[in-house]
């Protein structure tokens, strides 16, 4: 596939870096065994995307296949976990229906891309060096602010990190991605206020942490409640954000207030709650479906 603006097509290499670093769901296709007359030798390989292909098995109705079995992983459609491995065989004379008569098996294997999703509202002192920090973490980022150029130029080439203009707090939390984790701390109380009630409006929001003092979470309550939202809803704002748990156990903030140790603190406070599921103890393939795959002789042999 050549992308706009390239002069040649992307190989999959630098398909498969590109999407990596920005965290976006995609499938390697890797050519591992051979029999017989094929279009590729083993060690051939392709990326797959939702609406993308990236180099070549071979082409054929053998490669359409392909491309239909990984993105069926991708939309989780086969019913297996998503992620991991799974060995695929083609008969290139019967599966694939080609004239080259050979056999092969493809090695998919599926990135679902970012687990999580964190929405920062408010670029200001401590927004960035939220930015900063979530930087090395395998999370897609999305920044939104309601001023006009304030995003910073360095911001452009950060990794899986999307800059918002969002003048409307309503229309930017509608547009957030199901499970996403926000935090909410602009230059403007009002705004902050809005976007919490849009946000405690969607029960599909994985968590809601806003800025402030404990005072400013009592008035907000109030007008919050007053607006219609419940005891339980309420409970899900987590404010004031960026507290450190003391050795009694309760949380408070120490007596540096900078920026970069409040996004610190927030960043610590995040991280239980976009954990992973843990994994099983066997990850892979089976060990059975390796060995009847390469004991396995080629259809007419």
């Amino acid at each position: 596939m050549t992308r706009a603006g390239d002069q040649r097509p992307e190989s999959w290499h630098a398909a498969l870096h590109r999407l990596q670093r920005d965290g976006l769901p995609h499938a390697l296709a890797t050519q591992v065994t051979s029999a017989g007359s094929t279009p590729r030798e083993p060690g051939a390989r392709m990326v797959i995307t939702a609406d993308a292909v990236f180099d070549t098995l071979g082409g054929g109705t053998f490669e359409y296949q392909v491309i239909e079995a990984a993105r069926a992983r991708l939309a989780g459609k086969d019913g297996r976990a998503e992620g991991g491995l799974s060995l695929e065989a083609f008969s290139l004379g019967g599966r694939s229906g080609q004239c080259c008569g050979g056999f092969v098996n493809v090695l998919i294997e599926v990135f679902p891309g970012s687990a999580t999703t964190l929405a920062i509202f408010g670029a200001g002192h401590v927004g960035t060096e939220l930015v900063r920090l979530a930087a090395p973490l395998p999370w897609r980022v999305h920044w939104h602010d309601s001023r006009e150029g304030i995003f910073p130029d360095w911001a452009a080439s950060q990794p899986r990190l999307a800059c918002r203009h969002a003048p409307d707090p309503a229309a930017a939390v509608s547009a957030l991605p199901e499970g996403a984790h926000t935090l909410v701390l602009t230059h403007d109380h009002a705004e902050d206020r809005e976007l919490v009630d849009a946000l405690l409006r969607r029960d599909d929001i994985a968590s809601v942490g806003l800025i402030g003092s404990k005072s400013k979470w009592a008035s907000f309550r109030s007008r919050l409640g007053n607006a219609g939202h419940g005891e339980a809803t309420l409970a899900r704002v987590r404010c004031p954000i960026g507290m450190a748990a003391g050795p009694d156990g309760n949380k408070k903030r120490g007596g540096d207030k900078t920026p970069y140790v409040i996004a610190l603190a927030t960043l610590a406070e995040l991280l239980p709650l976009t954990a992973s599921a843990e994994r099983p103890d066997q990850r892979g393939l089976e060990p059975a479906v390796l060995r009847a795959t390469f004991n396995r002789s080629p259809p007419g042999t």
